[in-house]
């Protein structure tokens, strides 16, 4: 009896409690479930890569390792691509090739009319030329496109210096500035547009009687309507026109060159990177970045002016490699490859989409970080500043006269640059091999940074810009120009003798030295430094002709006209 009058008032405070802990319970619970639905669905496509975490110490720490600020060690030169001295850009006409007063047809007139940014117009121009030669016609200046997402007034003669262009090629197809007047009147064209990738047979029997009938023909949209695959003499005529005869013009040449300059006041060596992250290039490849519903909200809303774009599935673009990296996974790509804190960036980049928020990971990785409005004064571009094809233009001089180029997707510009580095001597260009660095990216939390690191050079091989790095004949003409460049074997014929030479020489002398330098496996440092007379030559040449002028010639930006072809404008 006594036991239970002891127990009882506890049961009655237990009870008396009962309904608050319950209450508290359930208040939790429904607070759960409203957070669980404001929260976005974590499917496939949000399974992103894990922060890095930035702080102020010696190394960056991150999930899974810390990065060095420094870029520690490299199996190569960082600024300079492997035997890249021994190859150098030949464009010269055989003796076959005749003069264009020989062949061209004086009742024949082509007319181009080109479309999207300014290095997409650009391949239009450089293959208008190359029909005009296949039809025996002249070349009115091509018409550069004011319509599309930029609306940008330019003409070709505000971009390039147009009695340059027609003086270079003189010797190669007649160009002229308008067509002549018929009779008093201006001259009636028939238009009409050629399939992509049209070659020689294609435009004689397409366009040749069109224009035998009405000796006027203008196409329309032309970008990539020539074939990559074409004979010698017309590839190198392409090499003339893209790599000599497209000169910009003085105001644009001397902007970009002193951006360049100062860029060099700054440190000896710096790289140029083509970011490629602005919002109407995100939306168009389709793919998510983790900002859930708001960022699916504004990029469908961009998505929305092509009306034939299809829905991707996100995560099926990032493994397929089709989405550029974000600003903080080029930023770990450059430090794994060597490139330290010290290291000056300079960005080519439109809007970024996210803005700071997105760009602090790579600043915070690398600090010295400019672009052109940090270099220039509003005062100074604001010549440039309402056109968007003149920005472009003056991006592309200081990515072109960069030590090492990198560009965050394989676009318009990245390819012209890309062959345009290839032709002048092979400086290094690093195109990210985004398709195997996605999963290292995903799975970087699990792994240290030396494997990190050693993971992403064994992945970049093959995509650094070295010679003979991409097969002859395959890809864009205009991202490999390979019949336009030459070897000078002899000299590294000899180069190699020397090397193997020095080798056994090191061998003797050294006898207790740890590790032999071979040929095969020898660094940049190791290498002897052998001139190439012909590439000189060749080099001086073109100094005395006034094509060699050590800067570049042009810049693109994201979309194509009102309604790009998809194929294209997913790599622009």
């Amino acid at each position: 009896m006594s036991f239970h009058r002891r127990r009882y008032p506890y049961y009655n405070r237990l009870r008396r409690l009962l309904p608050l802990v319950f209450a508290v319970f359930l208040s939790l619970l429904i607070l759960f479930a409203f957070l669980s639905f404001l929260a976005p669905f974590p499917g496939d496509s949000d399974r992103l890569p894990p922060r890095v975490r930035y702080s102020s110490n010696d190394a960056i720490k991150a999930t899974g390792f810390s990065i060095p600020r420094a870029g520690g060690r490299s199996d190569r030169d960082i600024w300079r691509s492997r035997n890249a001295e021994f190859f150098f850009g030949c464009s010269n006409a055989s003796s076959k090739f005749a003069n264009a007063k020989a062949v061209t047809r004086n009742d024949r007139y082509l007319v181009i009319a080109t479309s999207g940014g300014l290095n997409q117009q650009r391949t239009g121009i450089v293959d208008a030329v190359v029909a005009a030669r296949i039809l025996n016609a002249t070349l009115v200046v091509p018409k550069l496109d004011q319509k599309s997402y930029w609306k940008d007034a330019s003409d070709f003669s505000h971009i390039f210096d147009v009695d340059w262009f027609i003086s270079f090629l003189s010797d190669d197809v007649k160009i002229i500035k308008q067509l002549p007047l018929k009779g008093g009147r201006t001259w009636s064209t028939s238009r009409m547009r050629v399939p992509r990738k049209c070659n020689e047979r294609c435009y004689i029997n397409r366009v040749l009687p069109v224009l035998l009938k009405r000796h006027a023909v203008q196409l329309n949209k032309f970008d990539y309507r020539l074939s990559n695959k074409l004979s010698d003499d017309l590839q190198k005529l392409r090499c003339r026109v893209n790599y000599h005869a497209l000169k910009f013009t003085d105001p644009i040449l001397t902007m970009g060159n002193e951006l360049v300059r100062r860029m060099r006041l700054r440190s000896k060596h710096f790289i140029a990177l083509h970011l490629r992250f602005e919002p109407d290039m995100l939306a168009f490849s389709g793919c998510y970045y983790g900002g859930g519903d708001k960022e699916r909200r504004e990029l469908a809303a961009i998505r929305r002016r092509w009306k034939t774009l299809h829905i991707n599935n996100p995560e099926k673009q990032r493994r397929q490699g089709r989405c550029p990296l974000t600003p903080e996974e080029v930023g770990l790509m450059l430090r794994a490859l060597g490139y330290g804190s010290d290291v000056h960036i300079y960005v080519a980049s439109g809007e970024v989409y996210g803005g700071e928020e997105s760009l602090a990971p790579l600043k915070a990785l690398f600090p010295h970080f400019y672009s052109k409005d940090t270099i220039a004064t509003k005062e100074e571009l604001e010549p440039f500043s309402s056109y968007s094809s003149r920005m472009a233009a003056l991006d592309f001089l200081v990515c072109d006269e960069s030590d090492v180029f990198v560009t965050n997707n394989n676009g318009n510009m990245a390819k012209i640059l890309a062959g345009r580095r290839r032709y002048l001597g092979h400086k290094p260009t690093v195109r990210p091999n985004a398709k195997k660095l996605y999963r290292l990216f995903m799975n970087k939390e699990n792994t240290t940074w030396e494997e990190f690191s050693s993971r992403v050079r064994s992945f970049q091989r093959g995509f650094m810009g070295e010679p003979k790095e991409v097969r002859a004949g395959r890809g864009e003409f205009h991202e490999n120009p390979s019949t336009c460049i030459c070897e000078d074997t002899e000299a590294k014929a000899k180069a190699q003798m020397e090397s193997r030479k020095l080798g056994k020489k090191n061998k003797s002398t050294n006898k207790d030295a740890a590790v032999t330098v071979t040929n095969d496996d020898q660094t940049e440092e190791d290498e002897p430094d052998w001139s190439e007379p012909d590439y000189e030559e060749e080099q001086s040449d073109l100094k005395d002709r006034g094509l060699y002028n050590g800067t570049s010639l042009d810049y693109d930006d994201p979309s194509t006209s009102d309604e790009p072809e998809l194929e294209e404008m997913l790599s622009d």
